[in-house]
């Protein structure tokens, strides 16, 4: 299969993500925050196995550490979902920003395209829904849950779309060369 009916494919994927997250936003930030929650129990319990396991004192006391500190965020996330999403919505506010850069950044490569303004658009886009966060980042926590659930239905049609845009332009690239 080539590269860009990977991308594709996963671009058409993120779009129905997105749909399916935009109805439900609030179901989706909880069920984000518990899946979190989940995977840093998992992986801070085979962290702290595996520190007993390391060679080194340090490395020992290192890993042992951040196996304890895993545990109890996974515990803190899935204790107190709230909290948890206000820290997630931090995270995927970094994600935003970056994502959104990412894809401006690629549209200048594809300047002279078809691709250049949607994909543009698109990281512009992102950048501001996490300018949207940032200043609403102290309001009431049930909006947030709320917000952050639209936010991140909205980035996976945004993505969606990018990597669509970035997969046609692939396809273009190839049929040229």
């Amino acid at each position: 299969m080539s590269d860009w009916l990977k991308m594709l494919l996963l671009g058409l994927l993120s779009i129905v993500f997105g749909v399916f997250i935009l109805g439900a936003p609030v179901v989706a930030s909880i069920a984000v925050t518990a899946i979190t929650g989940i995977l840093l129990l998992i992986s801070g319990g085979l962290q702290l196995v595996g520190g007993f396991t390391v060679e080194g004192t340090g490395n020992k006391i290192l890993s042992i550490l951040m196996g304890a500190i895993m545990l109890f965020l996974g515990w803190s996330f899935l204790a107190h979902p709230l909290q948890g999403t206000i820290s997630l919505a931090m995270l995927i506010l970094i994600l935003f920003m970056a994502g959104g850069i990412a894809r401006v950044i690629l549209s200048f490569q594809m300047r002279g395209t078809a691709y250049f303004w949607p994909t543009l658009i698109s990281g512009v886009l992102s950048i501001v829904l996490a300018g949207i966060i940032w200043t609403n980042a102290a309001a009431e926590p049930a909006w947030l849950l709320n917000l952050v659930g639209i936010l991140l239905g909205i980035e996976m049609l945004f993505n969606g779309f990018g990597l669509l845009f970035a997969a046609l332009f692939m396809r273009s690239a190839e049929e040229n060369t």
